[in-house]
C-alpha cells in the first residue's frame, strides 16, 4: 500500500467564529498539529484541501482547491483523490484534534488492495479520519456532480461494494473522533 494523505481544511467555521485551523489547541495550531499526524504515517505527498490559499500551509503540501461550487467535504475529498497518485489516501479533518497517531495507523493497517477503511461511530460513519482506495475516485466525482453530496450515503455505497470496509470504533475511543464545531468543543474529551 502506498499512501498520500489529506488535510480537510476547508470548511467556513461559521460557529467556531474563527479559522479553526489557526486555533492553538494544547499549544500549537490544529493545522499543525494534523500536519504532523499525517507525517508520522509516512505518506508520499501531504495535500491541503482548502478553498483558497492558507497562509499557514507548509511550503512542502500541496494546495488542493474545491472545485466551485464546494459542497463542503465531498468537494475536497473528491479533489483530492483527483490528485492521488498513491494506491490509498488517508484523510484528516483539521478540526479532529482529539485522533491519534495509534488510531490512524489502525486504520492504515486495516486497508488492503482496493479497500479502504471509515470508522463508524454508533452507527454513524466518520468520514473525515478514514482511508479511501484510489478506485473511489470515479464514485466520489459521480456523487459530487449528482444531487445527493452527502458522505453518509456515499461511504454506505462504497462499502456495499466492497471498496470500503466499515470499522466500529469502541465507546472508550469514540470521543477520539469528535471534531470541534464552537468554542465550547475546545475542551478534552471526556474519559
Amino acid at each position: 500500500m502506498t499512501l498520500t494523505a489529506v488535510l480537510l481544511a476547508g470548511g467556513e467555521s461559521r460557529r467556531m467564529g474563527t479559522e479553526k485551523a489557526t486555533i492553538v489547541f494544547n499549544g500549537e495550531p490544529l493545522w499543525q498539529r494534523q500536519i504532523k499526524l499525517l507525517r508520522h504515517l509516512g505518506p508520499e505527498n501531504i495535500l491541503v484541501s482548502a478553498r483558497a490559499e492558507r497562509s499557514w500551509r507548509p511550503a512542502d503540501t500541496e494546495l488542493v482547491l474545491d472545485q466551485p461550487p464546494s459542497r463542503g467535504p465531498i468537494s475536497g475529498l473528491t479533489a483530492a483523490l483527483g490528485r492521488t497518485r498513491t494506491s490509498h489516501l488517508i484523510a484528516l479533518g483539521v478540526d479532529m484534534p482529539f485522533v491519534t497517531t495509534a488510531q490512524l495507523q489502525d486504520l492504515c493497517q486495516r486497508a488492503s488492495a482496493g479497500c479502504g477503511v471509515v470508522p463508524t461511530i454508533d452507527g454513524r460513519i466518520e468520514p473525515l479520519a478514514a482511508v479511501y482506495p484510489v478506485e473511489a475516485y470515479a464514485d466520489f466525482t459521480a456523487a459530487l456532480t449528482g444531487n445527493d453530496w452527502s458522505l453518509q450515503s456515499l461511504v454506505r455505497r462504497l462499502a456495499d461494494e466492497g471498496k470500503v470496509q466499515l470499522v466500529n470504533v469502541v465507546e472508550a475511543e469514540a470521543e477520539l473522533y469528535r471534531s470541534l464545531n464552537e468554542p465550547q468543543d475546545l475542551t478534552l474529551p471526556r474519559r
